[in-house]
């Protein structure tokens, strides 16, 4: 492979939050390198291929123990914990923008059906799921959902918002709450606004009937964009895992490979 999947300095910050095995001395074989397993998964999350189809003697472990660790890790909240870790590290660097966020939804096919699948309207009524993401100003992944495709996007609002963790800054106390809140009409009803309200979030929702999607559209594309983003690892176009908690264990890894990106970019090119 032309280029590490999982850098030494990605892996020093996975490392502590890993379960421990438990393995008896003399009793089976030792469990597999979880820096090997690590990199099995990313492949698999960014190429799409089956996890039976990941090349063991490549990777040193074969998709079924990656499968495995990903569900047992994901049980742990590993990459919920390190999605964290990455937005404290962003925002201790200033680079967390909380004056205004956007959220919005993208929904995906789920021919294996499975917890969190319903029948897309937009799909001709075919099992599938959403995608449920909320963004700083730039486009940081603060926190994402998942729910059946025929859950309407109000729904997952005030959740969405509410799954955002509190989030360290340069001075001060850690914040969670953004300035604004931008979403698309999907999204425009009195009790979704008075609720932001209530939140400290003014809403800069568009209006249906009143407002062209234009207007708004030029603060709410960057959530557009990280949808992008996270639909460019292929493993997440299209979902196969029936186990919600395995798709958004991906979802979430996913989340946190572009947070990671981000901080690598500004410690290596500077301010």
């Amino acid at each position: 492979m032309k280029r590490e999947l999982v850098p030494d300095e990605l892996w020093e910050r996975v490392v502590p939050l890993l379960p421990r095995h438990r393995h008896r001395r003399g009793r089976g074989r030792p469990p597999r390198d979880d820096r090997a397993c690590l990199r099995g998964i990313i492949f698999v999350l960014k190429t799409g291929i089956a996890w039976r189809d990941l090349p063991a003697e490549v990777f040193g472990c074969s998709g079924a123990t990656c499968w495995r660790r990903l569900r047992q890790w994901g049980r742990a909240g590993v990459f919920e914990k390190l999605q964290r870790q990455l937005l404290n590290e962003l925002g201790q660097q200033g680079l967390i923008d909380w004056s205004r966020a956007a959220f919005d939804s993208s929904s995906v096919r789920a021919g294996k059906r499975g917890e969190q699948t319903g029948p897309n309207p937009t799909d001709r009524g075919k099992a599938g799921s959403k995608h449920h993401l909320v963004v700083d100003r730039k486009g940081l992944p603060l926190a994402i959902l998942l729910s059946a495709a025929n859950v309407h996007d109000k729904r997952k609002a005030l959740p969405l918002l509410d799954a955002i963790l509190p989030i360290k800054g340069p001075r001060g106390r850690p914040r969670r709450r953004p300035a604004k809140g931008h979403g698309d009409k999907g999204y425009d009803y009195a009790d979704v606004r008075r609720s932001l309200r209530k939140r400290h979030i003014i809403p800069r929702i568009a209006r249906r009937g009143i407002e062209s999607k234009e207007r708004l559209g030029r603060h709410r594309w960057v959530v557009e964009r990280s949808l992008g983003w996270v639909h460019t690892m292929k493993r997440l176009r299209v979902r196969e895992e029936r186990s919600a908690q395995m798709h958004l264990s991906l979802l979430r890894l996913g989340c946190c490979l572009i947070l990671y990106r981000e901080l690598e970019r500004h410690l290596r090119d500077g301010p």
